[in-house]
């Protein structure tokens, strides 16, 4: 009876003490302010109290107090806290809703229209990963805009060369021509082949607002190459509040960058301005990349009432920079380092000239593109959106063209004792002075075409002496000693235009549907054209049927300065080497259905396209043949994918999404040589199968995601050339015959696992962190049947491929981040990236023996980076802050290769480095670098 009697007492006092100190109730909801939607386990806690709660899957909370007022703190991973006060009146108090920003600034002005597929978290059934813009402003440096992407799983970045511009990104072992890339929802990929330049969107890291990288299909509803994923860019909007900033930056290697921009916010009339220029210059780390570019941005918004938004933008980054076009041999880069070292800034596509750095590998371009959104609310549950966009771009490559004595301009007899090309001692053979180790004296020009050129230094193309079809022909072209090199660009202009058009209707709270279309018209303008004679009298170009010996000294700056206008007329121009157009027509209409509610969110896809491809020559056939122009090819298309996300409870959510895509072939595929508007017979579609499971954990202290994919690859083409023994006379090969055979049916299969999280212990420490385990890998051996170049059956190619790796990715990657604020304002953070099992760049179509030793692996690396902040708030109101940021890229310095163009496996005896056969051509990545930059926003 005591024990009972001592455990009612015990409860009564409970009761009373609970009574005397819980005064009252306040309620609320917290929602996500960048993409909308409740935020469920959200962290409310009473400040200066140990009182405290949770929002539940509808962001809702409920929490006890014991005052009649004070202040809230409302926390989330990932977002800006908020402190809200109350006042309790009866007892209770409902705060209402309550907005948290992402941290810092990142999504403010965010585009976000009816063409953009965001996906949304906990929603969206997709592996996604989301970067915001104060990232981007801190981190990313002076490194490449795709850098910022390596703390992504599955994600491979590479530099390439070095030069500006020049990165590359891999996304589960798909190279960036089957990972589609959007601005605002306009897809970039270059039309004929797909490829990013991303030196053509350089200017992009300084008005992205937000980065969102989909891993896998994507939900993106257009028929777009997302094989292994799709990187939608949003930039900044002309409704971004009134405001603007001041930047300078500051690097190695003299790397110097200014910007300024302003944002009137949204005016009375309801116009709105945004208006963004920079510049960046530099010398580069790599030696003789010397670099300049400009990016402006400019977008105009006009809200017409409640029913329709306006917003116009147009954005450019014209650049010219110079490059490591050409990767040089392990043994190069060891003969011109030091003390066995490797000289990992070596270039072998430079020189100098008068004591001036002069290239042969360089990029010029300017590729603006201009687009007007139109959001139009038809009803309160109908929306139509639209895009209209034009891009011209205009510029290309710089190279050389040519011989000396046969050798090209990156032959050693032209190098000197630091690898450097010998531009003046070239100049000095092209003009007929006598430079010994050059071979035979320049001669005259004894060709054919106009006789006032006979005996001149007359330079040509590339052409060398197994051309010659009798002793003294010259086969319409020049060689030996009476040929020189010149310096060319080979352009790549286009015009492109395209619409995108999405109907939305709500039927009610739980579905709706989606309907549009998805049009573009393309043509790319293909031409080589003179930039300097390097000391020769005149060049002498007979590739063109319709103007046969054209002579000409016509020469082409190609520097930044001639590229800022894209409407010059090209077809002025004096044109080399090859000229050709080619056009493609895309016509495409999509259609989804979504299913929403409080536990289950679904979506169902479909999508068809006409792809059109067309081929001028304007210098292989006669402007009378009308073979001059090729018929249409036309080739069907499309995909259709699916996926459920289940949101177990406020914490862990499921999902699984399954698609296929009949993808067309590229432009290579169908027209298979450079030469003629031959059509490939065996043109087809490509097939892609993708299936992907997800789970994920929501806290307001740890976020976790964990994805299993596995995508398949089907009937890729490629095109081998051999020698066959056609008479089965195996120790007689005067009487092979060469064939080519358009090999199809090679597959990829690229399965994996990925986790990333994030984790906030305490309000001032973040970490994050990601792993990725790949297994890439060809799925079986091919059989192709070739033919002669009359179309005769000849013999069968066999490649060898069942389990050889797919290379230029890391097939494993981690990634450990953080990042400390230890006094207000001033925080450090430090990040650590590893990979391993890197394979070479391999060929599938030579592996034509079934001996063959695979992929080769590449050394493991270790990257360490490091970054200083310091923000300060200034102005009477401290409205206004003075942002000071400094990055400093491997840390510690380490040497290691990104990449490999070769597969060539170290024998016995060979020269090795790191394991690696020195006859390897390697690019290697960057050593320590740093950037300092000051930011005054106002």
């Amino acid at each position: 009876m005591k024990t009972i009697y001592n455990w009612i007492l015990t409860a009564v006092i409970a009761l009373i003490t609970t009574t005397a100190f819980s005064q009252g109730t306040i309620s609320g909801t917290v929602v996500d302010g960048g993409f909308g939607g409740p935020l469920p386990g959200a962290n409310v806690m009473v400040k200066g109290s140990t009182s405290g709660t949770s929002t539940d899957f509808d962001g809702n909370f409920t929490l006890n107090v014991s005052e009649n007022s004070g202040t809230v703190t409302v926390s989330y991973i990932g977002f800006v806290a908020k402190q809200v006060p109350f006042t309790l009146s009866n007892g209770s108090a409902n705060i209402g809703t309550i907005t948290l920003q992402p941290d810092a600034e990142e999504l403010e002005g965010v585009v976000v229209t009816g063409v953009v597929d965001v996906a949304k978290d906990r929603e969206t059934p997709v592996a996604v990963s989301t970067i915001k813009a104060s990232e981007i402003q801190e981190k990313l440096g002076s490194q490449e805009f795709p850098e910022i992407l390596r703390s992504t799983p599955s994600v491979y970045v590479t530099k390439q060369g070095g030069g500006y511009g020049d990165s590359r990104i891999n996304i589960r072992g798909f190279d960036q021509t089957n990972t589609a890339v959007m601005v605002n929802g306009i897809p970039i990929n270059d039309m004929e082949n797909g490829a990013v330049y991303w030196s053509n969107w350089a200017g992009l890291s300084d008005v992205t607002s937000a980065m969102q990288v989909q891993r896998g299909l994507g939900s993106s509803k257009l028929a777009i190459s997302s094989v292994g994923g799709t990187i939608n860019v949003l930039t900044k909007s002309s409704e971004k509040s009134e405001g603007g900033s001041v930047l300078t930056g500051v690097g190695n290697d003299n790397y110097l960058k200014t910007l300024v921009s302003y944002n009137t916010g949204v005016l009375d009339n309801g116009m709105s301005v945004s208006a963004l220029f920079s510049r960046t210059a530099g010398d580069g780390y790599v030696d003789g990349t010397s670099f300049e570019g400009y990016n402006y941005f400019l977008a105009f918004g006009y809200k017409a009432g409640d029913k329709h938004d306006f917003q116009f933008t147009l954005t450019g980054a014209p650049q010219q920079h110079n490059q490591r076009s050409n990767a040089p041999t392990l043994n190069d880069y060891i003969k011109y380092g030091q003390n066995g070292d490797p000289d990992r800034r070596y270039n072998a596509d430079w020189g100098y000239r008068n004591g001036k750095e002069f290239t042969f590998g360089g990029n010029f371009y300017h590729k603006p593109i201009a687009s007007i959104n139109w959001d139009w609310n038809v009803s309160d549950s109908s929306t139509l959106s639209s895009v209209f966009y034009a891009s011209f771009g205009r510029g290309g490559s710089i190279g050389s063209i040519g011989r000396i004595n046969n050798g090209r301009s990156y032959y050693g007899q032209f190098k000197d004792a630091n690898g450097q090309i010998r531009v003046d001692d070239i100049i000095a053979w092209n003009g007929g002075a006598n430079v010994p180790d050059f071979g035979a004296p320049r001669q005259g020009y004894t060709g054919g075409g106009d006789p006032q050129y006979q005996g001149q230094f007359v330079n040509g193309g590339d052409y060398n002496n197994s051309v010659i079809l009798a002793p003294n022909d010259d086969s319409a072209h020049i060689y030996g000693p009476q040929n020189g090199i010149s310096q060319r660009s080979s352009v790549n202009s286009h015009n492109w235009f395209g619409t995108v058009i999405n109907f939305n209707n709500k039927i009610n709270d739980n579905w709706a549907w989606d309907v549009g279309v998805d049009l573009r018209t393309y043509k790319g303008i293909h031409y080589r054209r003179l930039v300097d004679l390097l000391g020769a009298d005149i060049y002498v170009d007979n590739d063109n049927l319709n103007n046969p010996y054209n002579f000409t000294t016509k020469t082409y700056s190609p520097s930044v300065g001639n590229v800022w206008n894209v409407f010059k007329d090209v077809d002025k121009e004096e044109k080399i080497d090859y000229y050709n157009d080619g056009k493609v027509n895309w016509a495409g209409a999509f259609g989804q259905i979504e299913y929403k509610d409080d536990k289950v969110s679904a979506f169902l896809q479909g999508s068809i396209s006409s792809q059109g491809y067309q081929r001028i020559d304007y210098f292989n056939y006669l402007d009378s043949d009308p073979e001059q122009e090729s018929d249409w090819e036309n080739f069907i298309g499309g995909n259709i994918k699916g996926g459920l996300n289940y949101n177990i409870n406020e914490h862990h959510n499921v999902f699984a999404n399954a698609g296929y895509y009949a993808k067309q072939p590229k432009f290579d595929g169908v027209f298979i040589s450079y030469t003629s508007n031959e059509v490939n017979p065996d043109a087809a579609n490509e097939k892609i199968v993708g299936l992907e499971l997800g789970y994920g954990f929501r806290s307001s202290f740890f976020n976790a995601n964990v994805n299993l994919y596995r995508t398949s690859w089907k009937d890729r083409y490629e095109t081998v050339g051999a020698f066959f023994d056609v008479n089965n006379t195996p120790n007689n090969p005067d009487d092979d015959a060469r064939g080519t055979a358009n090999v199809q049916g090679i597959e990829q299969i690229h399965s994996g696992i990925e986790v990333d999280f994030l984790a906030r212990p305490l309000p001032n420490l973040k970490i994050n962190g990601m792993m990725s385990i790949g297994n890439w890998e060809y799925g079986s051996n091919v059989t192709a049947r070739a033919f002669d170049d009359g179309n005769n059956y000849i013999g069968d190619i066999d490649l060898y491929l069942d389990g050889v790796k797919v290379g230029d990715a890391g097939q494993f990657t981690s990634n450990l981040g953080v990042d400390y604020e230890f006094v207000e304002n001033l925080s450090v953070d430090a990040s650590w990236n590893h990979v391993d099992k890197l394979y070479a760049q391999i060929d599938a179509t030579s592996f034509t023996s079934p001996d063959n030793d695979g992929s080769l692996q590449l050394p493991s690396y270790d990257l360490f980076d490091a970054g200083l902040s310091y923000r300060m708030y200034v102005g009477k109101e401290k409205q206004k802050s003075i942002f000071l940021r400094l990055n400093v890229n491997n840390v510690f310095d380490e040497t290691y290769i990104s990449e490999s163009w070769d597969n060539n496996h170290a024998q016995p005896g060979d020269e090795t480095w790191n394991g690696i056969s020195t006859s390897n051509r390697v690019f290697f990545g960057w050593g320590r670098a740093w950037n300092f930059s000051l930011r005054y926003n106002f």
